[in-house]
Formats: C-alpha cells, structure tokens, sequence
C-alpha cells in the first residue's frame, strides 16, 4: 500500500526535472542530488537497454551469424549511435554481408562517428577485423 500511496503522490515523471525544492528529481521522487543512481541500479539499466537494442538490431541485421566479438561491436555502436544512425553504416553492413571483416573495419573508421569517438572507433574496429575481444 505504501508504494501505491507514494506513487501517487509523487507521479512519475521519466525525465529529470527540478523538484518543488529546486533538486534534480526522477520517477516517482528520487532527489539525484541526496540520492544520486549507484553503479549498481547503472547496471541494470545499461542491460536492460542492451536488450532492447539487441532486439532492434535482429528486425535489421541477421548478425547472429557474426561470433560474439563482432556481434558486440554492432551492439556497442547501436548503443553508443542507436539503431538507425547505425543503419547509416551501409558500405561496413555490405562487407559484412560479404564475410569481408576487414573492409568493414575501415568502413567503419571512414566516419564522422570515428572521429567523435576516437579511441572506441579504433578498438572497436580492430575487434570486427580479428573477431576477438580488445582488452584495454
């Protein structure tokens, strides 16, 4: 009954907002500033975005023939660009129709996205031409 109570009372609201007290607040109440997300509850919500993603990539891409190296790295750009920027990414999505991982790679650095990312664009990059895990 308690939850229900302060559910209503609260409302929820999905975006932060400034609380009647002037704190950063989201859902039903949750002062950020007292009560700032913990690694943890961070977590859980990058998972349960990565489902969503990986679920949106499979309507567009059949990359579960990809091993799990370079699946990762259309989930991680998906993630980071969202599924239809990544759909952009249509001369490295043809080599990878191909097999062919390396021209994929360099497709995937000839990007404004490379740029902006740097260091991510080249690990990733490197994990879709070997199709191994980068360790950093």
């Amino acid at each position: 009954m308690l939850i229900e109570q302060l559910k209503r009372h609260e409302a929820f609201r999905p975006d932060v907002y400034l609380c009647t007290a002037g704190k950063p607040t989201i859902g039903y109440g949750r002062n950020l500033e007292a009560n700032p997300i913990t690694p943890e509850e961070a977590e859980v919500w990058l998972r349960k975005d990565l489902e969503v993603i990986q679920l949106e990539l499979k309507r567009h891409f059949n990359y579960t023939r990809l091993n799990d190296a370079r699946a990762a790295v259309l989930i991680n750009m998906a993630y980071n660009l969202g599924v239809p920027r990544l759909k952009g990414f249509k001369k490295m999505f043809a080599a990878l129709e191909d097999g062919f991982f390396e021209k994929a790679a360099k497709e995937m650095l000839d990007s404004r996205w490379a740029t902006q990312v740097g260091n991510r664009a080249l690990e990733l990059s490197e994990q879709m031409r070997t199709g191994e895990w980068q360790s950093q």
